[in-house]
């Protein structure tokens, strides 16, 4: 009986092998991940006014994709956002156009994981997001509530 078992495992085995071997084609083809661009540039908003602008930073911030991400600058944008002027809204939007987890990263200081670029070493904006980030009152973070203002 366990001569049988070991044959059906020894039979079981070799059709997975040549399942996973896929008869000698390659199943994940090299990439050249130099000919590859997956960056998307931004949308230019033209004569969008500072009150639209407020509100789609608000919900860019909110709607990020990752979790981390979406506390962190939700709560930044609610605190912060209000008393922005065109220039610092500007320059907000700018950030919003980078990758999330490298945002996260910069936000919480972790430049060993991803370093931070030349363009953002004295940005106000991000210098105010490091300092929410760092959560000195050391409250739990939930997103904040949608409202009018």
């Amino acid at each position: 009986m366990l001569r049988t078992n070991t044959r059906l495992s020894s039979r079981n085995l070799s059709s997975s092998v040549r399942v996973f071997a896929n008869y000698g084609k390659p199943q994940n083809p090299p990439i050249d991940t130099n000919s590859i661009k997956m960056r998307i540039q931004p949308i230019q908003r033209e004569g969008e006014t500072i009150d639209i602008k407020r509100a789609r930073l608000v919900y860019q911030s909110r709607k990020r994709g990752i979790l981390e991400s979406d506390l962190l600058l939700s709560r930044f944008a609610k605190k912060h956002l209000n008393t922005f002027n065109e220039e610092e809204l500007d320059e907000y939007d700018k950030l919003l156009d980078e990758p999330d987890w490298d945002i996260y990263y910069w936000a919480t200081k972790n430049y060993t994981v991803t370093p931070l670029p030349d363009k953002w070493k004295n940005s106000k904006i991000l210098q105010l997001l490091q300092k929410d980030a760092e959560n000195n009152e050391r409250e739990i973070l939930r997103m904040p509530e949608l409202d009018a203002k």
